[in-house]
């Protein structure tokens, strides 16, 4: 009986672990959606926290991580999100490398300039955070901090 238990529990271990979610995504903000209840934040980046705000090349603040949230909405759009992770952050969330059709939001956020690769937990989006630095777009048309340095600020 232990022997058949155990059998299960290995068998179903990996399939509890891993989770791929499909259907259609409540955007939270710029690294964070929700797909049928279930909260997921994407793996590897770091956008703007929505109350965070960036200078424009003129020195003009402007609302980043709102910016940030709205075109992680508009890639998004009514399409079907599919999420892959197998790990929960300490606010439960799912982690997760989440696509639109082909597509990995994770990488076009980065690619975009709408968030920044997260080195602290992950080297994935490095080359995309280059070509958007390069490229000067989204919130490499100004000045901003880094999100983790601004949560770091405000507590």
């Amino acid at each position: 009986m232990l022997r058949f238990v155990l059998a299960v529990v290995l068998l179903l271990a990996p399939s509890v672990a891993m989770a791929d979610i499909t259907g259609h995504a409540r955007v939270i903000d710029g690294d964070t959606i929700k797909i049928a209840g279930e909260r997921i934040r994407l793996h590897g980046i770091d956008a703007p926290e929505t109350k965070q705000t960036c200078k424009d090349d003129d020195g003009k603040e402007w609302r980043c991580g709102q910016e940030a949230t709205v075109a992680l909405a508009t890639i998004i759009g009514d399409h079907l999100i599919t999420c892959k992770g197998d790990e929960r952050d300490r606010y439960g969330r799912l982690i997760a490398v989440c696509y639109v059709g082909l597509f990995r939001l994770n990488a076009l956020m980065v690619t975009r300039g709408w968030a920044l690769a997260y080195r602290r937990y992950s080297n994935e989006y490095i080359h995309e955070e280059n070509d958007a630095r390069l490229h000067r777009r989204g919130l490499w048309r100004g000045e901003f901090m880094s999100p983790w340095e601004w949560r770091h600020l405000k507590r």
